[in-house]
């Protein structure tokens, strides 16, 4: 058998575990169907903002910003908007994330429950944060220019849902992540905290607050 031969064997001989992989991803896929079109929606909306100026981009998200003169004209607009944009431009870390955190959490709630956790994750903790810069900026402990202040992502909602998955693992293995999730979260807070960090943590809280939706819900047997 020659080595040509060898290769082409083996590649086939692959086949049947590349199709089973494949099989495993769809299945994980449309489990979670609404992290997934949400993934999607920011894949593209990524790639449209590699194809834009730096100073476009600026304005152009600054337009699409949950900060305090947009959400004074349009607040529903940019509540909505503001999670449709990531900051940064890099789409890869938030497919793992989505993967690990959002889509465990929509699989184990079911996609209702778990939107339910992410708006208002979302949005309470965007309302709470630019309300504490707000009071801030009339106390002269921030700048008046703060009002325009880019804030666009979806980094609260993520957060809201890393916290209510505590409840989805049993103890004692359940308070070790609780307090890894309060370290990740209260460090940066209590380091050099800035309104972004403020509302991490608010939306910490209000993913464990979101408690009585885990109700009924199995958690994971060690």
């Amino acid at each position: 058998m020659s080595i040509t031969s060898r290769t082409i064997l083996a590649r086939v001989n692959r086949l049947p575990r590349i199709s089973g992989a494949r099989r495993a991803v769809w299945v994980y896929v449309r489990s979670a169907p609404g992290t997934y079109v949400w993934l999607a929606v920011l894949f593209f909306t990524t790639v449209a903002l590699h194809h834009m100026s730096p100073e476009f981009e600026q304005e152009f998200l600054r337009q699409r910003s949950t900060n305090l003169h947009e959400l004074s004209r349009h607040p529903v607009r940019v509540l909505i908007a503001s999670a449709m944009w990531i900051d940064g431009g890099y789409w890869l870390p938030y497919a793992v994330l989505y993967s690990v955190f959002h889509a465990q959490a929509e699989r184990w709630l079911g996609t209702l429950r778990w939107l339910v956790v992410v708006v208002a994750a979302h949005v309470l903790a965007t309302l709470i944060s630019e309300g504490a810069l707000l009071k801030a900026i009339r106390d002269g402990m921030a700048p008046k220019s703060a009002v325009n202040t880019l804030d666009v992502g979806v980094s609260y909602a993520l957060a809201g849902v890393v916290a209510v998955l505590v409840y989805r693992i049993p103890s004692p293995w359940r308070y070790l992540y609780l307090a890894v999730v309060f370290a990740v979260y209260t460090v940066p807070l209590a380091a050099g905290p800035t309104f972004t960090d403020f509302g991490h943590f608010v939306a910490v809280l209000i993913g464990l607050a979101c408690f009585p939706l885990v109700r009924g819900r199995v958690t994971v047997r060690p």
